[in-house]
């Protein structure tokens, strides 16, 4: 029963979670090889590429953010 659950998930590709996870690991280079097998045979290309501009913009605004409020404090 345990074989058909995991048969299921990997047709059904990789959950909201597993793919959040991946982008963490891929951005940092800790992706392990069996996370890197299954996203490349379950996941979808434009969803890494687009969750991948999404985080970079994202990172980008909170060091922008971290580094306006030490200047504030630093300015106080």
């Amino acid at each position: 029963m345990n074989d058909e659950t995991e048969t299921g998930k990997k047709k059904s590709g990789i959950t909201p979670l597993s793919f959040i996870g991946s982008l963490f690991a891929g951005w940092f280079g800790v992706q392990s090889e069996a996370n890197r097998q299954r996203d490349f045979e379950h996941g979808k290309f434009s969803h890494f590429i687009v969750g991948g501009i999404v985080f970079a913009i994202l990172f980008v605004l909170f060091v922008a953010m971290i580094v306006q409020i030490v200047l504030k404090t630093a300015g106080s």
